[in-house]
């Protein structure tokens, strides 16, 4: 192998590990996004503290579907008010974050 490629080979295989990484998310810094969810989703034990009816629980819930979730609510594809408040105010990286540390938790 020349070493154009190689180097071509080695920069490539860096930007694929750095692009997976971001795509997981940061767990410790989700666990630290995640306050606003605890009194409804009530992550601890599933017990939520307000409202009075079922709300889904999301501990334990797939990476994927939780990044996907939480952008439906923040580009209104997904309908419920305060969810839609809550997506709007996150970044790309917040979604990550927080579906990182959820999808990591046990249910």
């Amino acid at each position: 192998m020349t070493r154009s490629l190689l180097l071509a080979s080695l920069i490539a295989t860096a930007a694929f590990a750095a692009t997976t990484a971001h795509a997981a998310g940061d767990k410790e810094a989700g666990r630290l996004k995640t306050y606003t969810c605890h009194g409804c989703h009530g992550i601890p034990g599933y017990k939520n503290a307000y409202p009075n009816y079922h709300v889904p629980r999301i501990a334990g819930q797939n990476f994927e579907y939780l990044v996907a979730a939480l952008k439906g609510y923040q580009t209104g594809d997904r309908s419920h008010p305060t969810m839609r408040a809550q997506g709007e105010s996150l970044s790309a990286q917040d979604i990550e974050d927080i579906a990182a540390y959820l999808a990591g938790l046990t249910p």
